[in-house]
């Protein structure tokens, strides 16, 4: 499969999941184990461009297709603009939802480039913010959707 950017492979049980890949084999810890039962959405990735639990996917079902992580978003030298927006209006409280909230905002701008708080809220509903801060997260991705468009097209 391709993660990030790049193609990486991986010999492991037939039972293993997609998380488990991403964490264990590639050190790729952004996303997290939450409940382990695809409620909370701290897991979520995109793969080929859907928002999907990674705790649910089994590995080999990714074979051939295209993840994105957290990795994957931005770094220190350049924020994804939905993690600078996140950044300028101190979105994130203990940030263990972070990651998939993030992804989960992705898939929805890309998608629809300007969505009401209606569809922002219907967008993160497979993801749960334990702090319950999801005040400043919408007014995160709705601050996103203002920004300039990357030379990449993403938002």
């Amino acid at each position: 499969m391709t993660v990030n950017g790049q193609v990486r492979r991986a010999e492991v049980p037939a039972e293993t999941t997609l998380l488990s890949v991403l964490r264990e084999a590639w050190g790729l810890t952004g996303s997290k184990l939450g409940c382990d039962v695809g409620d909370c959405g701290a897991c979520t990735v995109l793969v080929d461009d859907l928002s999907v639990n990674a705790c649910l996917l089994l590995a080999v079902q990714v074979d051939g297709r295209e993840v994105l992580t957290i990795e994957g978003m931005g770094g220190f030298d350049y924020l994804h603009p939905i993690q600078a927006a996140f950044e300028r209006l101190s979105s994130i409280q203990c940030g263990f939802c972070a990651p998939g909230i993030v992804i989960s905002a992705k898939a929805l701008i890309d998608k629809n480039p300007h969505p009401t708080e209606q569809e922002i809220r219907e967008a993160l509903a497979g993801n749960l913010c334990r702090c319950t801060g999801y005040t400043k997260i919408i007014e995160g991705i709705a601050e996103a959707c203002r920004a300039p468009v990357g030379t990449d097209g993403s938002a």
